[in-house]
This record gives structure tokens, sequence and C-alpha cells, in this order.
């Protein structure tokens, strides 16, 4: 039986995980097909890749995540983040190929007082959230060779190919600016490096330990204490400001507290990712290395 990384398809390659994943997986078979090649809300589209390609695991990271507009559209919300991972994951079975496919800390409620495990029932506040469960339940009826990914706060060097510079970038550039930062700190999350979620999923496609996973940051922090701990580490005198989250209205509830741990992944062998300041450490290395 061939390996699961002997062929990669990456549904939605020009994100963050996206290129992380194609960054780690450098050399091996891998092809992540623009949108006009492969929309996964195209039946067609994805047959034919599926036939081009032949892959042994495919990776959906695309997503339609602008919290906002998901609150506002919810109808689009359901099509890309619920029913077209519902005929993906079909796909794949019939093909005979695994699939993982992403979700959020955003299943969560946010009356947690300790980071959600992965047995921890779920209860979205958003349409967001209700989309990417309903995605995940979707996966698991079609085989058990699928990977289910939940991540929090995904960042990386490389701005997003849909919301541009990642929240850390963008208070960074701010702060350098000499513009004024006011940041939220009444919202806790475990932060996801996307290059460390990339390099979790391949692990788990080594040992193919299909199932439901965390992975993100270990430890939970605020957004704003985040923010600080960035400042320090890229040795900015200036702080941000605390704000509560009411600074920012919002049509879309969020969840207060919606860090991660993961329970799966030790079960299956693996450590959990780094503490969160440790990557964000990396991040700012990366960030001021010359190109």
């Amino acid at each position: 039986m061939p390996e699961l990384l002997d062929s990669v398809l990456i549904v939605g390659g020009s994100g963050q995980v996206g290129r992380a994943l194609r960054a780690a997986l450098a050399g091996a078979r891998v092809a992540a097909p623009p949108r006009a090649e492969l929309d996964v809300e195209r039946p067609d589209s994805v047959a034919a890749a599926l036939e081009r390609y032949r892959p042994t695991l495919v990776v959906n990271t695309s997503a339609y995540h602008q919290v906002e507009r998901c609150e506002q559209h919810p109808e689009r919300a359901f099509a890309v983040n619920a029913l077209a991972v519902d005929r993906l994951a079909a796909a794949c079975a019939a093909a005979g190929a695994a699939f993982a496919t992403f979700s959020t800390d955003y299943v969560f409620g946010g009356d947690a007082r300790e980071p959600y495990a992965e047995t921890d029932p779920a209860n979205p506040v958003n349409a967001y959230g209700a989309s990417k469960l309903a995605g995940e339940h979707l996966t698991r009826r079609h085989s058990p060779r699928h990977f289910i990914v939940r991540t929090s706060g995904v960042y990386s060097a490389e701005p997003s190919a849909v919301k541009g510079p990642t929240f850390v970038a963008r208070v960074l550039a701010q702060a350098e600016a000499g513009q004024p930062v006011r940041v939220v700190d009444d919202v806790t999350f475990s932060p996801s490096y996307a290059p460390d979620v990339a390099r979790g999923l391949i692990r788990l496609a080594q040992r193919e330990a299909y199932g439901t996973y965390h992975l993100a940051g270990a430890g939970a922090v605020t957004w704003h204490a985040f923010a600080t701990a960035a400042f320090e580490l890229a040795g900015l005198a200036v702080r941000p400001e605390a704000v509560t989250s009411a600074a920012f209205p919002s049509v879309a509830k969020r969840p207060a507290y919606s860090a991660l741990r993961s329970e799966a992944l030790p079960a299956a062998g693996l450590a959990p990712l780094r503490p969160w300041r440790e990557a964000l450490s990396e991040f700012i290395a990366a960030r001021e290395r010359p190109a």
C-alpha cells in the first residue's frame, strides 16, 4: 500500500497553511492547483483533479472564514465549509484517497476555563463555527481514513490570500509606523503558527493516525498578551493598549475563550505543538531576517 505522503493534493494551497504545507513537503510529489483549476464547490472540477493527480492524500485548507461575512451570509458559509467538504470527502473515499480538512476553535462556545480538548462538546455561537462543525460531521460519515484538524488564530510570515497580513504582522507594522495599537484583552485563544500546524499534520499522515486533532500552540493567551509578547520579542519599546471586545462592534458573536489543548496527539504517540511563545519567537526571527 502506498504511503499517504506519496502524492498530496492541496485544496486552497495559496492560504497560510497551504503554503506552509508546500514548504514542509518540498521535494515530495505535491500539487496545489489554483482555484481556476480546482474549485471545491464544483464536483466536476474535483473529479477532474482527482483523476489527473491521483493523490494518496487530499488536504482541504479552503474555507469561507471571514467571520462577519459568514454571519451575514450563512448560506455561503455552509455551502463552502460544509456541503463542499461533504462532497470532497465523498469523492476522496470513492477514489481511495485519505482526506484531511481544517476546522476551527470556533466550534466551541467559549464558556470553558481551561483549554478545550478534542472530546469536549462543541457548541458554536456563530455561523462560521456552526458551518465548520457541520463540515466535521459530514467528513466523518464517508470514511475512517480522515484527519480533522482544529486550529486557533493561525498566523505566518506570509499574508493571508483573503484577509491580508495576519494579526501579529499587522499590529507590529502599525507600531513600527508609530500608529497606536488597540487589542482586546478579554478574548483568549491558542496561537497556531502555520509551519507548526503543517508539520503536525505531516506527522499524523506519516503514522496514518486518523481522527480529530487540535494542532495549536501549547498554552492559552489573550490577544492583548499575544501582541505584547510580539512587541517585546521584536524589541519595540511601545506596548499595545488593552481594550474590551466592546471597542470593536461585531455582527457575529465570538467565543470569549477558545484555547485548545490536545489529548489525541499524545494518545497517538505524538507530542503536542510547542508553546505558543516559542513559535512566536521563531516568527519574529524569520520576519527580521533579511530576504
